[in-house]
């Protein structure tokens, strides 16, 4: 049986696939929708790296913690 967290990724990947395709559908420059295509993409595989535990926050990368003084 599936878990919520999985339906939920499953439901975000197909919702980012249809805005995906609707990108196409507006009458733009090839480039800009290149653009936005590339964008879309890498923050999917962030986030979806993210959701599986395999890298941290983006936020401890520009902010790490800092270390406890003694």
């Amino acid at each position: 049986m599936l878990t919520s967290g999985i339906v939920g990724i499953i439901v975000t990947l197909v919702v980012i696939g249809l805005l995906l395709y609707l990108v196409e559908l507006i009458p733009m420059d090839r480039t800009i929708k290149q653009i936005i295509r590339i964008i879309v993409i890498i923050g999917v595989v962030i986030w979806l790296l993210q959701a599986f535990g395999l890298i941290g926050s983006i936020g401890s990368i520009f902010h790490p913690a800092k270390p406890a003084i003694r």
